[in-house]
């Protein structure tokens, strides 16, 4: 087939006729004497990319939700929606993971410790709890990122999970919290299945008493456990513990056991939004939060305006 002289096909058309050409007429292979070597490079170079960005969307819609390196940890680019849909997709297939729910105060306690980093990036999700990791993960390029907070992430997964009968289990907080957080998610969720609570001490386990706490949860057969111990006990819990236990899903998610059963106050909606919460929490418990807020934030601003500027790298530790 010619192409005329003064046609308006492209050249990229003029490569796409001549293949077309060349394979109907006797379907012998193409030959660099038919596209010359320019042509047939840019070829394969658009067949390479193309093949690449199919298999990735596959991936991305499939199976996992992109990540983003934030100072080494492998913060989710999630939404809530696409939160609950993972979870969701993990009860169904039986498949066992656990959830981070992490702000700035876990991503430097990472810094520290090499071993909850790996538990981080060894996560099925890690939610972005804070703005600033909202802000970093939109900064990348990750526009539907959105808050993933640990109490809203709680009461939204029990009431989406009203349809889908989910057993939930409660595990941590002080003495008698799990059990007020329990009557409280009843009142929210009418029709909530709660399997079972407990409040471990603040001293370690025993082996024994750790194989007894293992028991009475797989005994319950809850398809998500809910542990509030704080970070980094939490994190350590829920890794030590995934292939002991028969639940589909363990989330953790700290204070949430005190907000959503009343027993601290929260900060208003416009301070979380504007990524201001960390002062509330300051003033609320000063003695307690003062150094994780007025040393670790500064610190964490710095690193990350490092990492940005290429000035230093910050190593997942996954290929």
């Amino acid at each position: 087939m010619a192409i005329q002289k003064g046609s308006k096909t492209g050249a990229g058309n003029v490569v796409g006729d001549r293949f077309r050409e060349n394979l109907h007429r006797d379907r012998r292979p193409v030959t660099f004497e038919i596209f010359g070597l320019a042509d047939c490079r840019n070829l394969i170079c658009v067949n390479y990319a193309l093949q690449n960005k199919i298999m990735s969307l596959v991936k991305s819609n499939e199976t996992d939700i992109q990540r983003v390196n934030i100072l080494g940890v492998m913060v989710s680019a999630a939404s809530m929606k696409l939160t609950l849909a993972t979870i969701d997709r993990w009860i169904e297939k039986r498949e066992p993971h656990y959830v981070c729910v992490t702000g700035v105060h876990g991503v430097m306690e990472s810094q520290k410790d090499p071993k909850l980093k790996v538990i981080h990036n060894n996560a099925g999700l890690v939610t972005p709890d804070g703005m600033p990791l909202v802000w970093l993960s939109r900064l990348r390029g990750f526009s539907h990122v959105e808050r993933v907070y640990g109490p809203d992430l709680m009461l939204a997964l029990c009431e989406h999970g009203l349809a889908h009968r989910y057993r939930h289990f409660l595990y941590g907080g002080g003495d008698g919290v799990a059990d007020k957080l329990k009557d409280s998610l009843k009142k929210r969720s009418d029709g909530i299945n709660i399997v079972g609570t407990y409040t471990p001490p603040f001293r370690n386990l025993t082996a024994e008493e750790d194989a007894h706490v293992v028991k009475i949860i797989n005994q319950a057969q809850p398809d998500i456990v809910w542990v509030g111990l704080s970070t980094p006990k939490q994190e350590l819990w829920m890794a030590e513990h995934q292939s002991k236990l028969d639940a589909s899903v363990l989330i953790g998610v700290g204070a949430a056991f005190d907000f959503n059963a009343g027993l601290k106050l929260q900060s208003p909606r416009w301070m979380q939004k504007s990524g201001l919460e960390w002062f509330f929490r300051l003033i609320s418990e000063p003695r307690r939060l003062w150094r994780r807020y007025l040393i670790n934030n500064p610190v964490f601003v710095t690193l990350v305006i490092a990492q940005l500027l290429g000035i230093k790298k910050f190593d997942s530790g996954q290929s």
